[in-house]
């Protein structure tokens, strides 16, 4: 009995070691898979939506391993079985192994998450080589991680960042050409700039292809608060101009930005009278625009700024003029500074642009100022210098003139010619649905007048016992009548018209347009017949349907159809004239045109608009 008692315990021993080896093995892909997800979890709460969760495992990497048990030891239940334990691994490389879609490392991720403490997480657990190749690596528009933050205005992770930057990683430029700081400026995050420049002063003094400083960009925007902060920084960089010689004030003054304007000029009152490539001042460029406030600040800045000219001759009463800025006229001509008998290198005094402009109001005002044409005030001629001045402009103004009139040319016969490219293909699409439908209207005429041969009222013979005389077996009861025979003639010979439609559209390919009209015109007079004919057909058949008592219905009937048809046909047959006659005259239009080509380019630029407006212009046509 105690031998039996022994095996039994024995028995559920070794069940019982199998049921937790069991249950271990059965659970461990759960487990993996549970922790995976837990992992995945986690990291997500740092990511953007839309980073891929193979990124999420950025922060770690996690092996499980699986302890045997001691051996030499006999299984029990007080022995544990296999055990499942769960390493951290070092990172290795992550710069190169996980990156996003859009080549983002899991610091960009971080970054444009703006998650501080999975940022620390990554810093932390990275040694420095690797975290300055991590720092610096951009992802696939040229950002680092601390342009981004920057660019989304994180300003507790740009703080953190910033600590492990040196100068040359955080003035990496993304393809747009800005670094972090251009990007601060730009977006008018004071508080990023700050730290930005507290990391690196040097940051305001980076430019971007065009040469454009952090200021400029700022200025720009209208962003005073940095551009006060810059000026602080360093006033030179109101000097700084970009590569089309256009400083700070510039871009300012153009914008209108009044108060960036003073801050300018109170830091560095010199810059008024800097002059860009076009030889144009910041007034010149204030003028273009309408805040009449910011030109009195120039004036007022400095007086002289009225009659500087630029390359071109003109001051800004000249351009004021062009633009149409009627108010700022007005301030310029009430400056006792003002000069306005300057004469462009055109020979243009401003009233002489007001006139070349049309701008009656402008030009209203200068006459009520007493502004004088150059007509007017020309010195005497004669002299050989002023003749050969004389000639050399006219020579100018006419070459101008001829490059002008050429540039205007090639670009109406450009336009023509695109309209007329896309209008042949509408063309070309209208044609092939004709064709198409034409196809379907055969196939269905075709159809009707088969059947209609052996729906005729009044049934056939079918009766071999009882046969009349003068009739065979099958033979139509109506078929020795007169309306019968027309029936019948004219519906084969539709039959037979629709049938021949049908087999050319499906034999035939036709690629040249011309080619596939004349096809076309063929084919619908053939439909145009045998609509006719299983229209007389069917009236044909009316007479004896409705019989001799009522034959003055179907007489109504086939006066109603025959003026209805004759109608149309009549119609259709005016307007296939009518575009023959106009293809012919468009064909004589083209054939002058390319014979005087040659011998005036305007009259070939008009031959070319009329050729558009006759032909492309239609909205339909018979063919």
């Amino acid at each position: 009995m105690n031998v039996l008692e022994n095996e039994i315990q024995h028995a559920i021993s070794g069940l019982a070691i199998l049921k937790i080896q069991l249950r271990v093995v059965l659970l461990f892909p759960f487990f993996f898979i549970g922790h995976h997800f837990r992992v995945c979890f986690q990291a997500r709460a740092f990511l953007k939506p839309s980073f891929r969760s193979h990124n999420s495992m950025a922060a770690f990497t996690v092996r499980v391993e699986l302890l045997p048990s001691t051996p030499g030891k006999e299984a029990n239940m007080a022995t544990p079985a296999p055990a499942l334990k769960v390493v951290n691994t070092p990172r290795k490389k992550m710069t190169k192994q996980l990156t996003g879609k859009r080549d983002d490392t899991p610091l960009h991720s971080v970054a444009r998450a703006g998650n501080l403490e999975a940022l620390k997480d990554i810093i932390l657990g990275t040694d420095e080589a690797e975290l300055h190749e991590l720092l610096a690596k951009q992802n696939q528009d040229g950002e680092t991680p601390l342009y981004i933050a920057a660019e989304y205005g994180y300003v507790d992770v740009v703080r953190d960042m910033i600590g492990y930057y040196d100068l040359a990683d955080a003035g990496i430029k993304a393809r747009n050409g800005f670094d972090a700081l251009h990007i601060a400026a730009k977006q008018g995050d004071l508080d990023i700039l700050k730290i930005l420049m507290e990391g690196h002063p040097e940051l305001s003094m980076t430019v971007d292809p065009s040469n454009t400083t952090a200021l400029h960009t700022a200025a720009i925007q209208g962003h005073t608060e940095i551009v006060k902060f810059l000026l602080e920084a360093g006033s030179g960089l109101a000097t700084i101009a970009r590569s089309n010689g256009k400083t700070a004030l510039h871009s300012a003054a153009r914008n209108g930005h009044l108060v960036v304007v003073k801050v300018l000029l109170e830091k560095e009152p010199g810059v008024a009278t800097r002059t860009d490539k076009k030889g144009q001042t910041a007034l010149h460029m204030a003028v273009k625009g309408q805040n009449l406030e910011v030109v009195e600040e120039l004036i007022k800045a400095d007086p002289s700024l009225i009659n500087m000219v630029d390359s071109k001759g003109n001051t800004a009463l000249h351009i004021a003029t062009r633009k149409g800025r009627s108010q700022i006229v007005k301030l310029i001509l009430g400056q006792k500074e003002a000069v306005t008998s300057a004469v462009n290198r055109c020979g243009e005094t401003a009233l002489d642009t007001a006139e070349k402009t049309g701008n009656h109001d402008v030009k209203d005002i200068l006459l009520e100022h007493g502004v004088q044409s150059a007509r007017t005030i020309k010195p005497p001629q004669g002299t050989p210098a002023t003749t050969a001045r004389e000639l050399k402009q006219t020579v100018s103004d006419i070459k101008h003139e001829v490059h002008h009139q050429l540039e205007h040319t090639r670009q109406t016969r450009k336009r023509v010619q695109g309209i007329a490219k896309r209008i042949n293909k509408m063309h070309a699409e209208g044609l092939n649905n004709a064709i198409n439908s034409t196809t379907v209207v055969a196939v269905l005429i075709a159809t009707v007048a088969f059947a209609a041969i052996f729906t005729v009222p009044g049934q056939f013979v079918d009766d071999p016992d009882n046969i009349p005389p003068g009739m065979s077996l099958g033979e139509a009861n109506i078929a020795p009548q007169a309306p019968f025979i027309i029936f019948f003639v004219f519906d084969s010979v539709a039959l037979f018209i629709s049938l021949a439609v049908v087999v050319v559209q499906t034999s035939v390919v036709v690629i040249e347009s011309k080619a596939k009209k004349q096809m076309m015109a063929v084919i619908n007079k053939l439909m145009w017949l045998a609509c006719v004919l299983i229209s007389v057909a069917f009236l044909a058949l009316a007479f004896v349907v409705v019989g001799k008592e009522e034959k003055w219905l179907a007489i109504g009937v086939t006066i109603i159809g025959t003026t209805i048809m004759a109608t149309t046909l009549g119609t259709m047959c005016y307007w296939v004239i009518r575009h023959r006659i106009e293809a012919s005259n468009l064909r004589n239009i083209r054939k002058s045109s390319l014979q005087t080509r040659s011998k005036s380019i305007s009259v070939s630029a008009f031959s070319d608009s009329e050729l558009l407006n006759s032909e492309y212009y239609k909205k339909m046509y018979a063919i």
